[in-house]
């Protein structure tokens, strides 16, 4: 309140009650794809261009017949309608420009996505272009994003090739797939990380970020085209083996295919699970936007409490609609008389991911005591 002289009257409209932390968007795909043919007009080379879900038919005609536009734009079209930020590498003309330069360039160019084209990009993947050069800028960009990156596994198909690439990796944020679905009774192969780009924007909508893309049903596929032996109830196979090192498999399982595996490639066991990455991507930014407008305003006890306030609020909300166990946020010990008088505020929060159920045991047992009563049991 000003100190101003005033002799008469004031009005001061007063605010009550803190500001509602809005979570951020996380089903935005960023899509990194090559096009020779593609319309130029709706795709131009090397810049990044919005595709809602509503004109996504409208792309894929517009993608060409060649490169990996057209497929990875269809399969995210059969799992989700959602906004999908597309970027159009075109390799340049210089004999020391590749394919996989211009792929991670355009997936660099994801970072300022929010500035270029109004939108932040929240799950990545370069469909088919996915060499290991590539999946490292993946990596690293979901990092900045604070996203989560999809990539397969560069060729290898085996259990044992599969599991010496992998070793190549410790990002939180990235999830490696294994292998291709097919449709049209093999005629056709569907690449998996463009199918997961998809199907991960559709649980985000309507399940939630904490939910992984494990054991989801896959639409408008019919076949794999590498599977691997899975047993529900034989960990000491193909896909136990790879899901235990972090890759995520496709199985065909109750009428129904699946991705099947719930691990990133973090060396971090906090993080080792995509719910808990995602959870703390989730409370990071919505966090640190929601409470942006308290920088540069005055440092005081109840702007203190109400920030603490603000983040147990969203908290409680997300602990409520399942989203995470629980959140508590707290005045640390670390703000002295010297780091808030030089401006310095911290505000700590401590938070519980909820877990997937990746082993379920079940207790069987054989046992003659329901023939006890035998003879009562007839004479009833």
């Amino acid at each position: 309140m000003s100190e101003e002289y005033n002799h008469g009257v004031r009005v001061l409209e007063v605010k009550t009650g803190g500001r509602t932390l809005r979570t951020i968007a996380t089903a935005i795909i960023g899509l990194v794809a090559t096009g020779p043919a593609a319309d130029a007009a709706m795709f131009p080379a090397n810049q990044l261009v919005v595709i809602n879900g509503g004109n996504i038919d409208a792309a894929i005609a517009a993608a060409g017949a060649t490169g990996t536009l057209r497929g990875s734009l269809q399969a995210i079209a059969n799992q989700a309608s959602t906004f999908v930020i597309v970027g159009r590498a075109v390799q340049g003309a210089a004999p020391i420009d590749t394919v996989d330069k211009a792929v991670v360039a355009m997936i660099k160019q994801l970072r300022v996505a929010e500035a270029l084209v109004g939108y932040k990009p929240r799950i990545i993947g370069a469909p088919g272009l996915d060499t290991e050069a590539v999946t490292t800028e993946l990596a690293l960009t979901a990092a900045k994003l604070r996203g989560r990156a999809y990539a397969s596994c560069n060729g290898a198909n085996t259990v044992a090739s599969i599991l010496t690439y992998r070793a190549k990796f410790s990002a939180r944020e990235l999830m490696l797939i294994a292998g291709d679905f097919t449709a049209d009774s093999g005629a056709v192969t569907v690449n998996g990380v463009a199918t997961a780009l998809g199907l991960r924007a559709k649980i985000d909508q309507t399940i939630g970020w904490n939910k992984t893309i494990s054991n989801v049903p896959v639409a408008a596929v019919t076949g794999i085209a590498n599977p691997f032996f899975f047993d529900l109830q034989d960990s000491s196979t193909d896909v136990g083996a790879l899901n235990a090192a972090g890759v995520t498999c496709l199985v065909n399982f109750d009428g129904a295919l699946r991705f099947w595996g719930s691990r990133t490639c973090s060396s971090d066991p906090d993080f080792v699970f995509e719910s808990a990455v995602a959870t703390a991507q989730v409370l990071a930014d919505t966090c640190a936007r929601g409470l942006a407008a308290y920088v540069d305003g005055p440092i005081t006890p109840s702007m203190a409490r109400d920030a603490i306030e603000e983040i147990n609020t969203f908290g409680r909300r997300l602990k409520t609609s399942g989203l995470l166990i629980d959140c508590k946020a707290y005045l640390p010990e670390s703000n002295t008389a010297e780091t808030l008088s030089a401006g310095g505020l911290r505000i700590g929060y401590r938070f519980t991911p909820t877990p997937p159920l990746e082993d379920l045991t079940l207790q069987q047992e054989i046992t003659e005591e329901f023939l006890s009563d035998f003879a009562a049991q007839v004479a009833a």
